[in-house]
């Protein structure tokens, strides 16, 4: 099995270097989340890793969601993992769900993997396994749930609610 892990950019991949004008609070998005989690986890299947995009998803736009899905279109793969930032994550899915014949799912993570109360290696952990084991389809894997792109935004809603009560 080989399983192609794209990285978008987002929160997940982000790092705060220090530097001398920024002082460490301006962020960049660094190398892929997965290439920090993939090689200690001791996996067997084969996978590559593709950086199409570094950016805030935020400042994704029509024309990248269109270059991610040509992207994904072009792997000879039909497991797909792909990082992206939370905000706009289900506009993307939604691009996606044009292709059929793959398993695609995008995960994120609300604090960068580079830090240690990160949840990113468990997403990642969790959409690695869900790619392996749902049919072909759109998927989004964050906040310990995996579910169609097309639930995400009530999932994203109830998240949002529930921290806000807390």
């Amino acid at each position: 099995m080989h399983i192609v892990f794209i990285q978008t950019g987002g929160t997940i991949d982000k790092d705060y270097p220090r530097g001398e004008t920024d002082h460490g609070y301006e962020f960049q998005i660094a190398a892929p989340a997965f290439q920090s989690v993939l090689p200690y986890s001791h996996v067997m299947f084969d996978y590559s890793v593709v950086e199409a995009l570094k950016k805030d998803s935020l400042d994704i736009t029509d024309e990248d969601r269109q270059m991610i899905f040509n992207t994904v279109q072009s792997q000879n793969a039909d497991r797909i993992v792909i990082t992206h930032g939370t905000d706009t994550m289900a506009k993307t899915a939604e691009v996606l769900s044009a292709i059929a014949g793959k398993t695609i799912v995008l995960t994120g993570a609300m604090l960068p993997e580079k830090f240690v109360t990160s949840d990113a290696r468990f997403n990642i952990g969790m959409a690695t396994a869900a790619v392996q084991s749902l049919p072909p389809g759109v998927y989004i894997a964050l906040y310990g749930r995996v579910v169609p792109w097309k639930e995400f935004p009530a999932l994203h809603q109830e998240y949002e609610k529930q921290s806000l009560s807390k």
